[in-house]
């Protein structure tokens, strides 16, 4: 089906030989880095920063729950580790908890509600910024990074570098597309973003991320953008099956993903921008049941007079996304097609992905493949901050910083990825 070429890991290779020589690191210079989220993602960072203790000096992990902090500290067993409690919704203790410690940089790997809060508090302090989705509110199921990108001029003034979406989609995603455009495109016209998980946790109904947020994003209408304007759709009314390397044909279903929304911009000749996510049918079932009985409400009701959100206490009921890896086999697959013009000034096709395998994840830090590629990019977006290799004051998506050495690091901390060049990508 595909045609293939020189392998991406000899490229990547190459330019980390490079990367290494020409980098260097202030070994007099501490860095200090503080994560905040202690689920499976946040558990996965901080297993990450541990094994480059000469980028991460100091580890400091903070969450609403101290113990949770405590039990990821203990597992990985570092002594440059420390915990630390804060209630991410509140500017005061989040400002408090920053004096305290004085990190460089702060990853964000806690809800998307609190985007906000954190970048207020990293402006006051005078701290560096980087999460791995955009903000939404909570009463309201919106996607859209309108609401940090009104911070650009702020943390621009402040000399301070804030990071948005450094997880995978978003995040590798946009990296991907940088690198495509920057190595192999003269204009890309066509993006469909992909990601397919071909895992088996063995529970009848889970979610591989916090259930709250992956329940809420998929029952969503879809949008996709197209000759200049987005068009929505119902909920997973677009769908067809794609073929994953490695694992075969999956129905994929058209969604919308704020990381679309920064790419058009960034890159204005892409014609029409999509994202696919695979779904197994009785995924599908338990999601439309949830829907029809009123447990994916997002609004308050009352219960035996005390008011509760539906879809918060469904969350109570299901299986731990951090407790899923155990058992979890097989693995994912996310890359980018994309067609258009050619350096040369021919018709190309390019597709650039990366296959996780969730027991690999597993063994390396306790979480499955989900939490795992969200993770690795989250470290690496600031690595290459202290690195100063991301270093630019303001706020910005990933695509917007060189791609190359992002790449090239992914490549040796667990999430490599391959290229395939005029190949059908099937959309």
């Amino acid at each position: 089906m595909y045609t293939r070429r020189k392998s991406a890991t000899f490229v990547a290779d190459n330019f980390l030989l490079q990367f290494k020589k020409k980098t260097f690191i202030d070994i007099n210079k501490m860095s200090k880095v503080l994560i905040i989220g202690a689920g499976g993602v946040g558990t996965v960072v901080a297993h990450k920063c541990a094994q480059n203790p000469d980028v991460f000096n100091e580890i400091v992990i903070a969450s609403r729950t101290r113990s949770k902090c405590d039990a990821v500290a203990q597992a990985i067993g570092k002594p440059n580790i420390v915990t630390d409690q804060v209630d991410a919704d509140s500017v005061p203790e989040l400002v408090a908890l920053f004096k305290k410690h004085k990190p460089d940089i702060v990853i964000n790997v806690a809800l998307p509600y609190q985007d906000l809060t954190i970048m207020d508090a990293c402006l006051e302090c005078g701290v560096n910024y980087l999460d791995t989705a955009n903000y939404e509110p909570k009463d309201v199921a919106h996607f859209e990074y309108s609401w940090q990108w009104a911070y650009r001029e702020r943390f621009e003034k402040a000399g301070l570098t804030a990071i948005l979406g450094c997880g995978f989609d978003p995040g590798v995603s946009g990296v991907y597309t940088a690198y495509a455009a920057k190595h192999h495109f003269k204009e890309m016209h066509y993006l469909d973003i992909v990601d397919c998980n071909a895992g088996n946790h063995h529970k009848a109904f889970a979610t591989n991320f916090n259930p709250e947020i992956n329940i809420r994003e998929i029952t969503q209408n879809g949008r996709y953008y197209e000759d200049g304007k987005w068009i929505t759709t119902k909920p997973m009314e677009i769908h067809k099956s794609l073929t994953y390397p490695n694992i075969g044909p999956r129905d994929s279903y058209l969604l919308y993903h704020e990381e679309l929304e920064s790419l058009v911009i960034n890159y204005p000749t892409i014609k029409r921008a999509r994202f696919w996510m695979t779904f197994g049918q009785e995924y599908l079932t338990h999601l439309r049941v949830i829907q029809n009985i009123g447990m994916a409400r997002i609004d308050e009701v009352d219960y035996n007079g005390v008011k509760i959100v539906p879809l918060q206490f469904l969350k109570a009921v299901l299986p731990n996304p951090q407790d899923l890896g155990e058992n979890y086999q097989g693995e994912t697959s996310i890359g980018c097609r994309i067609s258009g013009i050619g350096k040369d000034g021919k018709p190309l096709t390019y597709y650039i992905y990366n296959n996780c395998s969730h027991e690999a994840a597993y063994k390396e830090t306790g979480m499955q493949a989900v939490s795992y590629t969200t993770g690795v990019p989250a470290m690496t977006g600031a690595m290459m901050f202290l690195k100063g290799l991301w270093v630019k004051p303001g706020v910005h998506n990933v695509e917007e910083f060189d791609p190359d050495p992002f790449l090239a690091v992914l490549n040796e901390q667990g999430l490599p990825w391959h290229e395939i060049i005029g190949g059908d990508l099937e959309l």
